[in-house]
């Protein structure tokens, strides 16, 4: 890790050319690599020496922007993957099999939530839904014996509730448990959960590490803090892993050893991998994350308070108002309180109206993305959270006309007032 700040780190970290070779990342565009002896490439199968076999399962390309992660949340290694849903599955797969259940906050992603309501539990793993709003007797009544991890999001997507990492990092370790987040919205730059107890951080890399809505990815960093040995709960990383010989990953990799496994396992057996061209594109969007982030930061908060001043608009949804339920946390978790670039809010008159709303924009655009350089807009419950029943969309603080709106970091005098001429539209 690298004593930079971490501005300096966007830029640096990760690629360090040496003499005559290129200034910026090169992309390795091969699936496979030369070695000089069959005993060079059958040590990188035992997993005894580093290096790259094959493309499925690390690139240098890859590995270069993985390292750059890893810097800038502060953790012992990171993996890409092809997408933030696939790095989801894999950090919650890893340590869980048939008979298992986890522990997720309602106020998720509706995607995540349809991942861990449905095909995991078509895996036998079970998912127990909790909301922050309940009381601890009641969360903790959801752990048992075969409970296996928390997983939440930083700022939940789109309702923008905080995570109070100082509750649920107890609450979880207090039952020996991970806690997992989603960091996608505010990113390394504005909270590095790490640094409160959170055990492994997941991204969308589409969002604002990305930034430019060119590439889908994810990405998984371990901190190399949890006790993988505590009680025997984790035989996956404890017990000798036949498909490696007997390996024991906390033995052999110490506290990289959940990240080794989600590499050498899962990737090597599912094959969610990122390709070189998109790490590439990542990283170029990483190299500029640190200055986007503080612009979308200051026009979403300039929006928000434009919006709160509106009387046809019933609530707004924004940790950096003063007004908002979270504005405590979001001083206390996010630098500064700045809070992404993302503001959810309800209309009146319900969907009709907020789909005419939407229709009126001009600079924003109808989208279904978030997090990237221009402004665009989505309505939730009939797009990213369609699946989810009513009870699943109140659950998650959605309401019929509830409307998703990413600010960009257009000039936000432009950004405004196409909201106020799409809002007059929208009252005829």
């Amino acid at each position: 890790m690298s004593s930079y700040k971490i501005a300096t780190k966007c830029i640096q970290s990760g690629y360090k050319p040496k003499n005559g070779e290129p200034r910026i990342l090169p992309i390795c565009q091969s699936t496979t690599f030369k070695y000089d002896s069959s005993e060079d490439l059958a040590q990188l199968f035992d997993l005894t020496k580093a290096g790259h076999m094959y493309t499925r399962i690390s690139n240098p390309t890859v590995s270069a922007v993985e390292e750059k992660i890893t810097d800038l949340e502060g953790g012992v290694g990171a993996m890409c993957t092809s997408s933030g849903q696939a790095a989801s599955f894999i950090s919650v797969l890893n340590i869980c099999k048939a008979g298992d259940n986890i522990v997720a906050l309602i106020n998720i992603y509706g995607g995540t939530v349809n991942l861990f309501a449905v095909t995991l539990k078509q895996m036998g793993i079970e998912t127990r839904f909790i909301s922050s709003q309940m009381s601890e007797e009641e969360i903790h009544s959801n752990f048992d014996d075969r409970t296996r991890l928390v997983f939440g999001e930083t700022l939940a997507n789109p309702s923008l509730d905080i995570l109070d990492f100082e509750k649920f990092v107890a609450i979880a370790h207090s039952h020996k448990v991970p806690i997992i987040v989603d960091n996608s919205f505010a990113t390394p730059i504005l909270c590095r959960p790490f640094e409160y107890g959170v055990d492994i951080v997941t991204h969308s890399t589409s969002k604002y590490m990305d930034g430019h809505a060119s590439v889908v990815g994810g990405v998984i960093v371990d901190s190399g803090n949890f006790d993988w040995t505590i009680d025997g709960k984790y035989p996956e990383l404890t017990t000798p892993d036949d498909s490696y010989h007997g390996l024991i990953y906390t033995e052999a990799f110490g506290k990289a050893a959940y990240i080794t496994k989600a590499r050498t396992q899962l990737m090597r057996d599912l094959g969610s991998t990122p390709q070189p061209m998109s790490a590439f594109l990542l990283n170029l969007g990483l190299e500029t994350l640190h200055l986007r982030i503080v612009r979308h930061s200051e026009n979403a908060l300039k929006v928000a308070q434009f919006l709160e001043n509106q009387d046809c608009i019933e609530s707004v949804n924004y940790p950096g108002l003063e007004s908002s339920i979270y504005h405590s946390l979001a001083q206390k978790y996010l630098k500064d309180g700045m809070s992404s670039g993302v503001v959810s809010f309800v209309i009146k008159g319900g969907r009709e109206r907020a789909t005419k709303f939407m229709d009126s924009l001009e600079l924003a655009a109808l989208v279904v993305h978030v997090a990237d350089a221009r402004t665009s807009v989505l309505h939730p419950a009939s797009t990213t959270h369609r699946q989810l029943s009513d009870k699943q969309l109140e659950a998650a603080g959605i309401s019929p006309g509830f409307v998703r709106l990413s600010v960009g970091i257009e000039d936000s005098d432009d950004i405004i007032n196409d909201l106020s001429q799409a809002l007059k539209k929208s009252s005829k």
